[in-house]
């Protein structure tokens, strides 16, 4: 009856059908390395910067017709490639800036931000979204929502919001 909790062998756990594989800590403890940028096919953390940003600036508004980057909601200085972690996995942080300092769907557009990012780099990657300091007037609890993984994980399982999303990141043809 409980078959489906049964324990998954190391080697199913790395190779399961999901896009991104986490890597496994070994008997020793240490967590072996992932990628470098140059073998995922980026010249550079820069190219890279410009990769996500080129995703991000297709995002349209929920309540505009326009795109995130011509409401300059989105922006490539708002996107930085930290040091990767101990296991070379790449850190990525987004800033974004609402357009007034009370926008109701700032919480929206940081969850459109993470979506497009996941759903378009196929590759581990730790992604840090953030308001711009000073740009919202409950900043610090919109950040903390968008980088909550039950709450995003939550909030995708709402049908009417993840249609909003679907909306706002979906390529124009």
């Amino acid at each position: 009856m409980l078959s489906f909790f049964r324990k998954k062998p190391s080697e199913e756990l790395t190779t399961a059908s999901s896009s991104k594989a986490y890597p496994i800590a070994g008997t020793d403890g240490t967590v072996p390395l992932g990628p470098t940028l140059q073998e995922l096919g980026y010249q550079n953390a820069n190219d890279l910067r410009e990769t996500i940003y080129d995703f991000l600036r297709t995002i349209r508004d929920p309540e505009k017709p326009n795109t995130l980057e011509d409401l300059h909601v989105v922006y490539e200085e708002g996107i930085f490639v930290n040091e990767p972690t101990s296991g070379n996995v790449n850190v990525v942080r987004v800033e974004f800036n609402p357009t007034v300092p009370h926008c109701s769907l700032a919480t929206l557009i940081g969850l459109c931000i993470r979506v497009k990012i996941e759903r378009n780099i196929n590759h581990n990657l730790k992604l840090d979204i953030y308001i711009k300091k000073g740009a919202h007037a409950t900043e610090d609890e919109i950040n903390k929502q968008i980088n909550d993984k039950e709450r995003i994980a939550a909030a995708m399982e709402n049908p009417n919001l993840k249609q909003l999303v679907e909306n706002c990141i979906k390529d124009e043809d």
